[in-house]
């Protein structure tokens, strides 16, 4: 492989074709900063180890300086986030702000540490074939409670929740955005108060899917015990959560700030060791870093989009940013319906192709002309890719590759009839002409602005458009600008898996019987498909997903429906990104904030504590 751009000489170090000092070597010859080269030889490790055995056993959890602490002496936790909430109830997200915000107080059973192996939270031990839990077909996992765990209002934690959370997840009218990983579940048989058996049919591989991380975060079921309108009851929970995490609510103000008090009820006595947590949206990467490394008002912020170049020149003496290499992908979707055609009250309607859009020759070419090496290098310091299933080894798809060729691009139009007009090509009387829409953000906006230039430059006329990070990513169903909605014809933000068996993430692309995952005004715009696209293809191999059981096979089927969405354009994959680049104040013990591989803050969140 040549290797004359960071993507290629990664490609080769993560497959194993040079070593690290070679890596080193010839990154340094190609003019990329060490910091950079060192940080991803430092992380490709834990990216590869997130694909999973049977049962992918991990870590213990990071938890220096805890010993003999007093709950709540460490004072106020103060931590940023560029996106702020607008709901806690981590099933009806509309992104990983509501999620992690959420995952403050809902813990699963599983979790992922910071290599992506599975560690027990509310669960004594993790479910294996050599302790007996997990059965020698895959069908089925009994999980053991840990005991004298209390929901944050005083009730008993039990097996019942867990029967609850599955049926609460799997019911249509709660419009749950992991209903597809709960329905993988076939019973929870409730053993005894502190012990359920869960049953999958069919047995399947990813039988931790729902019982790890955010997609396993566990509901009180006394909540809507005595519930007359469940909708509203579902809104109240969004609002006001009770659960069995470190924190508890003090005051949620939607879309600017959450305060959370430790919670007197938490299992372990000395932890967490902070009184209360501020969690404040807003603001720009820029200057949550500098609050964050220049003086000690805030002690981190996550989720930080930001170029290497200007993060070097703004970082202060009294932190630092840290970060791995995880499963995001920064991508462009592409819209398969027509945002400007109004049917019903809805554009964007399904059944409403879009006028060029749908032109594979068109996608083909917008796809050759963009310089994903430029955008990655210069903008995100990581490596560009062709895949959007990224970060786990086994899954990484070896069968595509991105082509900068804007020629090629140009002949592709030729040949299919888009001609050269007065300011676009056009055919038949529709011209090229688009609206690309992302997130205010410095980083996205210089990416918006290349894509346009390589747009343009093959007879492309394009309109870029901006919106507010809390508007784009609310999902309220009014809120025409937002991602769910999509009406634009392109949209580009990061998106990736949440778990080391990412069939939720791969449902995106899934259309279901009667369209009904994909989001329209008919589901509340909560179905994942949001590009619209349709293919009885992809949707006939995702179904034969999950009865999967060997390993090899699961790979194979991932890697299939990652071509499907490839080789059809129905996104442009960038950038692999960072897991979630944050800046940490040095007053804060660093070595116990260790962030998943699927972009998770707060798994382990009840260790983190004061440096010495």
């Amino acid at each position: 492989m040549s290797q004359t751009s960071l993507g290629s000489l990664y490609a080769a170090f993560k497959c194993g074709d040079i070593n690290r000092r070679t890596f080193l070597q010839r990154g340094a010859a190609l003019g990329i900063s060490a910091g950079l080269l060192t940080s991803l030889a430092a992380n490709t490790a834990s990216a590869q180890d997130a694909t999973p055995a049977a049962t992918p056993q991990g870590s213990m959890f990071p938890d220096a300086g805890t010993e003999n602490q007093e709950r709540g002496s460490a004072g106020e936790l103060r931590v940023l986030a560029v996106q702020a909430a607008s709901s806690l109830s981590v099933h009806n997200a509309t992104g990983g702000k509501d999620i992690s915000a959420g995952m403050v107080i809902s813990e699963p059973l599983l979790s992922y540490d910071g290599d992506g192996a599975l560690v027990p939270i509310l669960a004594q031990e993790v479910p294996s074939l050599e302790n007996g839990l997990l059965a020698n077909d895959l069908g089925s996992a009994t999980f053991n409670l840990k005991p004298d765990v209390v929901w944050s209002d005083g009730t008993p934690f039990t097996a019942n929740d867990v029967k609850f959370t599955w049926e609460w997840n799997i019911d249509p009218a709660n419009q749950s955005i992991d209903r597809v990983s709960w329905e993988i579940i076939s019973d929870v048989e409730v053993v005894d108060d502190l012990t359920c058996t869960i049953t999958f049919d069919p047995p399947t591989f990813g039988w931790f899917q729902p019982c790890a991380g955010n997609i396993g975060a566990l509901y009180p079921a006394h909540f809507w015990a005595e519930s007359d309108d469940v909708a509203q009851t579902n809104i109240d929970f969004s609002l006001s959560p009770i659960g069995t995490g470190p924190y508890k609510l003090q005051e949620f103000k939607p879309n600017e700030e959450v305060t959370y008090v430790a919670n007197e009820t938490f299992r372990e006595a000395n932890k967490p060791a902070f009184s209360t947590f501020v969690l404040r949206g807003g603001g720009d990467p820029t200057t949550s870093i500098q609050a964050v490394t220049i003086g000690d008002e805030w002690d981190l912020a996550f989720t930080l989009m930001i170029d290497p170049e200007t993060l070097a020149s703004i970082i202060g003496n009294e932190g630092e940013v840290l970060g791995a290499l995880g499963t995001g992908v920064e991508k462009i979707q592409v819209n398969f319906s027509d945002p400007n055609t109004e049917v019903n009250g809805q554009k964007s309607e399904v059944n409403t192709p879009h006028p060029f859009l749908t032109d594979d020759a068109v996608r083909k070419a917008m796809s050759m002309a963009i310089d994903r090496d430029q955008i990655a290098e210069k903008l995100y310091g990581s490596p560009a890719t062709s895949n959007m299933l990224v970060g786990l080894t086994a899954f990484e798809s070896p069968n595509t590759e991105f082509v900068y060729d804007p020629a090629a691009a140009e002949a592709v139009l030729e040949e299919a009839g888009w001609v050269m007009g007065a300011e676009a090509r056009e055919k038949d009387g529709v011209e090229l002409a688009l609206v690309f829409t992302s997130t205010v953000n410095q980083r996205r906006q210089r990416t918006q602005a290349v894509v346009k230039a390589n747009l343009e430059a093959i007879g492309f006329k394009v309109e870029l458009n901006q919106v507010d990070g809390s508007i784009f990513f609310d999902g309220d169903i009014e809120n025409t600008q937002n991602f769910t909605h999509f009406y634009s014809d392109l949209q580009m933000y990061t998106d990736g898996a949440t778990s080391a068996y990412p069939v939720n993430y791969m449902k995106y692309w899934y259309a279901g019987p009667d369209n009904e995952n994909v989001a329209q005004q008919g589901n509340g715009y909560s179905g994942t498909n949001k590009t619209r696209w349709v293919s009885a293809e992809y949707d006939a191999a995702f179904d034969e997903l999950v009865a999967l059981v060997d390993p090899a096979d699961v790979a194979a089927q991932f890697i299939l429906l990652n071509d499907m969405v490839v080789e059809n354009v129905v996104e442009i994959p960038l950038v692999q990104t960072f897991a979630d680049l944050f800046a940490i104040n040095h007053r804060i013990r660093k070595e116990n904030v260790v962030v998943s591989p699927f972009g998770d803050l707060y798994w382990n969140l009840a260790n983190w504590n004061l440096a010495e």
